[in-house]
């Protein structure tokens, strides 16, 4: 009976001893998981992206003044078929020309108050002011500025001046959005390593991440504050840069 009392006591004190070993292994594990936690790096990454223009349009326009409507209509009609004519003898076909309407601003009076020396006199000013414009589609996009001087030079020799001015269509940002997030936070997966190694750490797991705001710098666009890289000086570029912040569990 001794005996048995004994291998009872024996066991049972086995069990306690293994069930205290147990417990303090999992609090040791809960702990050393809590102080890790707090054991983290914060790391930017940034990336870049140039976006050629998909494509590219020549917007021409000009205006003709006077107090005969009928007679300025005339006149623009004869000044918007010479440049038409002009435009197909280089090489654009009618198809790339699209000529938008006229607009008519009516000024509804032949004189204006104006103030000269003092005084208040009365200027003559013409009653009707013709708006023509058209609309050139440029099949090569980086030939687009050469083209359009080409053009405004030639109108201007042939007594044909014209405002001229260039658009660029480019692809939406939806396109690249995804390569460019995940380009930025692989640079900083490298950022956090280079940390992690000095430091005599593991990288961890991403706790948080923030993408910041895509910005676009180009001939057409400016990013806010400024913090961006040199912008491509080709007007038929843009960068797109996005920075983002990611906050890794260090191990």
């Amino acid at each position: 009976m001794e005996n048995k009392s004994l291998s009872k006591s024996i066991i049972l004190s086995l069990s306690i001893l293994f069930g205290l070993l147990l417990l303090g292994f999992f609090i040791f594990k809960g702990l050393k998981t809590f102080s890790d936690k707090d054991r983290v790096v914060t790391v930017k990454g940034l990336a870049e992206m140039n976006m050629t223009a998909t494509s590219a349009t020549i917007n021409l326009s000009f205006s003709i003044s006077g107090d005969n409507l009928q007679e300025i209509i005339k006149r623009s009609e004869i000044k918007k078929n010479a440049i038409v004519a002009y435009l197909t003898a280089n090489g654009y076909n009618k198809s790339e020309i699209k000529i938008n309407n006229i607009g008519i601003n009516d000024l509804q009076r032949y004189y204006q108050s104006e103030w000269r020396n003092s005084q208040q006199v009365q200027v003559k000013v013409d009653r009707y002011t013709i708006i023509q414009s058209l609309t050139i589609q440029s099949k090569d996009v980086k030939a687009t500025e050469d083209k359009t001087a080409q053009i405004k030079l030639d109108l201007v020799s042939k007594d044909l001046t014209s405002t001229i001015t260039t658009n660029y269509t480019f692809p939406e940002l939806n396109s690249i959005k995804p390569q460019l997030i995940a380009e930025s936070t692989k640079n900083a997966r490298v950022a956090g390593e280079q940390f992690a190694n000095d430091s005599q750490a593991q990288l961890g797991k991403i706790k948080t991440a923030s993408q910041g705001q895509i910005t676009i710098a180009g001939s057409y666009y400016e990013p806010e504050g400024g913090e961006t890289s040199q912008k491509p000086q080709e007007p038929y570029l843009q960068k797109a840069r996005v920075v983002s912040t990611i906050v890794f569990f260090l191990e």
